[in-house]
């Protein structure tokens, strides 16, 4: 199992950027598909037609989200916490992914890059 941790800056109020990680209509802009997302822990979550899933966790409005994501049939725990910080240029965001199954360690890091975190940097051009 491997972990990732990164860093982005994001020129968008943390406000803005926690609302278009959990508001369901938000998030369905900017992934282009249908979401199931409530922001309430112990609530599923769903993304990009379900092939990203799992249990919300834990909010922390403006600053803080934590789910766990299933893997495969097994449902293997995945950690995700989102951290959202201000910064001159908006905001920081501080992502710790933890457990990644290693065969899907490089889809996962390419798509917190270009599909989430790039998808967000666009939208709050």
């Amino acid at each position: 199992m491997k972990q990732i941790k990164r860093y982005y800056t994001l020129g968008a109020e943390p406000k803005d950027v926690y609302n278009s990680l959990t508001n369901k209509r938000m998030l369905e802009i900017w992934t282009g598909e249908e979401v199931l997302m409530e922001i309430e822990p112990n609530t599923e979550f769903s993304l990009w037609g379900g092939s990203i899933s799992g249990v919300n966790l834990e909010f922390e409005e403006n600053k803080k989200i934590v789910q766990k994501w299933f893997f495969g049939e097994e449902e293997e725990n995945s950690i995700v916490t989102i951290k959202i910080h201000p910064h001159k240029k908006g905001c920081s965001v501080e992502l710790l992914h933890t457990n990644i199954p290693d065969e899907a360690y490089e889809n996962i890091s390419e798509g917190w890059d270009e599909d989430y975190f790039g998808a967000i940097s666009e939208l709050f051009m």
